[in-house]
């Protein structure tokens, strides 16, 4: 049940998923030692010192300025999901934690996101997953509530339709709604779609099984616990998904 103890019905065939990408390293050529020419940058045959750019600790890594913007900045807890291609189904995920005005990686889990990757013009059935910043306000699943700090919703509505592949079955478990195109504050399976049923939605983070999925973010067990007892309304957190070209715009 939901923390206030209501039950409510729910449209758990609405899947979705997540993906894998390199984040920033640091690194540079050394030069030659000792004395000499070649130890001495700007001389003939020399080797030039380099060094990659400071990293910035007030920014989420390999977001640009586009979606840094838009995370609110009361949060205190960015999920970022770094998608390998723009049709790509494999991801990372990063969950990162203000510390001061500095983010500090916390926890990362492979992923999962739509089977066709990424789109900034979602639709529904189009198998690709929203590219965005979005709110992170509720929580549930078959599961009883593990100790989320979201508002958790338990009921057997949200099992998946067992004439889906038997891999698909423990999906809904555990989820954590993605707001987009839904109303915050509700169970994360109240159909209610502001902008419209084209535009889709039911997309959340939920337990991966494998493969891409219809529109959503999923990770492992783990990762879905850990998520539900950290992500804590007080620090707003947000989720920053898409694939890395489209992240770094």
């Amino acid at each position: 049940m939901r923390k206030n103890g209501a039950m409510r019905t729910g449209l758990a065939a609405m899947v979705c998923g997540a993906v894998a990408v390199t984040l920033t390293a640091c690194g540079g050529v050394e030069g030659g030692s000792g004395s000499g020419a070649k130890g001495r940058a700007g001389a003939p045959g020399a080797v030039a010192r380099t060094s990659a750019p400071a990293v910035d600790p007030t920014r989420i890594p390999d977001v640009g300025d586009r979606l840094q913007r838009r995370i609110p900045s009361d949060s205190g807890q960015v999920l970022a999901v770094y998608g390998e291609g723009k049709d790509s189904a494999e991801s990372t995920a990063v969950l990162y934690t203000k510390s001061g005005t500095a983010w500090e990686r916390t926890r990362s889990w492979a992923a999962h996101n739509g089977t066709k990757g990424w789109t900034t013009d979602h639709h529904e059935d189009d198998k690709r997953s929203p590219v965005g910043v979005f709110t992170l306000s509720d929580a549930g699943g078959v599961l009883d509530d593990p100790g989320a700090r979201l508002p958790y919703t338990q009921s057997e509505t949200y099992q998946a339709p067992h004439d889906w592949p038997e891999s698909y079955w423990h999906d809904f478990d555990y989820v954590i709604a993605i707001d987009y195109n839904r109303v915050e504050g509700d169970p994360p399976d109240d159909p209610t779609r502001p902008w419209g049923d084209d535009k889709g939605g039911g997309i959340w983070l939920h337990m991966d099984h494998g493969s891409g999925t219809s529109a959503c973010v999923s990770l492992p067990k783990e990762g879905m616990e850990y998520l539900l007892r950290t992500l804590d309304p007080e620090e707003h957190p947000v989720v920053v998904m898409g694939d890395k070209a489209d992240l770094n715009a």
